[in-house]
């Protein structure tokens, strides 16, 4: 056995069988760097995609003033209109008018993951700040509004959850490019 895979099995306490393991080595060292190199990226990307951890920043850095507001309208099983389309970056109100006679949500939760959420509003009722939800529930005649910036990109879903809703087709599709 030579000096240098003496002293690499010592090192990495890897058994090392002469000459043929050279090339072992390298492909093991090779693997490795690339496995850190993609694990470090990772790390380092971490909070720039993340719209949860840079909502404070994501949220402070848009431009309010010309916020685009987009109303959907919830009706016995169904949303109009049932496909949405945002644009990363860009401020938005969401308004959800509860048109119907029964209560609805309006449930994404990959969708609101993929936003910086500043606020939803009950009009003439309150506010509530929070770094995401799950689904929102509009009463009959109710309405909430959505603000948020859109971060990550992608094709998610909405529905409503309230008995067979979805089945019957209250479900929509939601885009940020």
């Amino acid at each position: 056995m030579s000096a240098n895979s003496l002293a690499f099995r010592r090192i990495n306490q890897f058994p090392i069988i002469e000459e043929k393991h050279n090339v072992k080595i390298i492909k093991v060292a090779t693997r490795t760097i690339f496995a850190l190199l993609t694990i470090s990226s990772m790390v380092a990307n971490a909070d720039v995609l993340d719209p949860i951890a840079q909502r404070d920043k994501i949220v402070s850095e848009a431009n309010w003033k010309e916020m685009e507001t987009i109303t959907v309208t919830l009706d016995e099983h169904s949303y109009t209109p049932n496909n949405l389309s945002f644009k990363a970056g860009k401020a938005y109100k969401l308004v959800l008018k509860n048109e119907g006679e029964k209560k609805h949500y309006f449930t994404a939760p990959e969708f609101y993951m993929a936003i910086s959420t500043r606020k939803i509003e009950a009009p003439g009722q309150g506010e509530i700040k929070a770094p995401h939800v799950i689904a929102l529930e509009i009463v009959p005649n109710g309405a909430l509004e959505l603000f948020f910036v859109p971060v990550t990109k992608g094709s998610y879903t909405a529905y409503c959850t309230i008995e067979d809703h979805r089945k019957q087709g209250m479900e929509g599709g939601i885009k940020i490019e």
